[in-house]
C-alpha cells in the first residue's frame, strides 16, 4: 500500500491533489509535527522527512521495530504509540531522524490490546488516553510531581501511571483528537487565543530547521 501526502490548493479554485506517494507495508496511523510525518506500519514507526511536501524521503535508520503498532500520537520530544499487545509504547523524538525506543508500557500487562492513543493537558499535568480494545478505555498519566521531580518544562520525562479505566460495551477501537492548543492559528494563517494564551505566530520552514 502507499500513503499520499496530499495539498489543497482553493485560491484559483482548484481541487486537491496528490503530491507524492511514499512506499510504506500496510500502514495504520500517522501524525505530522513540523518537517517530519511519523507513521505506523506492519514493521513498526517509520519517519518520513516531509520538508518538501512534493518530494517526501523515509529517513533511512529511523525504524523503532513494533511487532501490532496501530496508531501514532506525538507530543513536543515523544511519540506515543498504541501497540497492541505491547501496550503503550513512547519513543524519544527529540532528535527526529534518530528515534529511540524509550518505555513500553502495559500496567502489569493489563493494557494488551492498544488500538489508538492520543495525548492531551489537563491543568498542569499530560495524560494518555488509550482505547484499548476487548479492555475498553484506560487513561494514563505521564508526568506527575509524585513520580517527576523534574516536572515542570517544555518537556519533562513520561513516568506513565494507569490512573483511571472504563470498561466499554464493545472494544474501544479509536479515541478523538483533543483540543490544540499551541500556536492554533485561522484559516489565513494568523494566530488565533487559545485558552487565553497569547503568542507569535506558527514557525516558518527556516525556524522549523533550526
Amino acid at each position: 500500500m502507499t500513503l499520499a501526502k496530499c495539498k489543497c490548493v482553493v485560491a484559483d479554485g482548484k481541487l486537491a491533489k496528490v503530491l507524492a506517494k511514499i512506499a510504506l507495508n500496510n500502514p495504520r496511523g500517522l501524525d505530522l509535527q513540523f518537517r517530519y510525518l511519523f507513521a505506523v506500519d506492519d514493521d513498526g514507526l517509520k519517519v518520513i522527512d516531509v520538508t518538501l511536501p512534493e518530494n517526501p524521503r523515509v529517513v533511512s535508520g529511523s525504524l523503532v521495530p513494533l511487532k501490532d503498532a496501530k496508531r501514532v500520537t506525538v507530543s513536543r520530544t515523544y511519540a506515543y504509540v498504541a501497540a497492541g499487545s505491547e501496550g503503550l509504547v513512547i519513543v524519544d523524538v527529540e532528535q527526529p531522524e534518530k528515534p529511540k525506543l524509550f518505555q513500553k508500557y502495559t500496567a502489569e500487562g493489563t493494557i494488551n490490546d492498544a488500538h489508538d492513543v492520543t495525548v492531551a493537558t489537563t491543568n498542569a499535568s499530560l495524560f494518555a488516553y488509550l482505547a484499548d480494545g476487548e479492555n475498553g478505555l484506560k487513561i494514563i498519566q505521564l508526568p506527575s510531581p509524585e513520580l517527576n521531580p523534574k516536572f515542570y518544562g517544555f518537556s519533562p520525562q513520561p513516568n506513565p501511571k494507569l490512573i483511571a479505566f472504563r470498561k466499554t460495551a464493545d472494544p474501544a477501537l479509536s479515541i478523538s483528537r483533543p483540543l490544540e492548543r499551541d500556536r492554533a492559528v485561522d484559516e489565513m494563517g494568523n494566530q488565533i487565543a487559545v485558552l487565553g494564551r497569547l503568542g507569535s505566530r506558527p514557525f516558518n520552514l527556516e525556524e522549523m530547521c533550526r
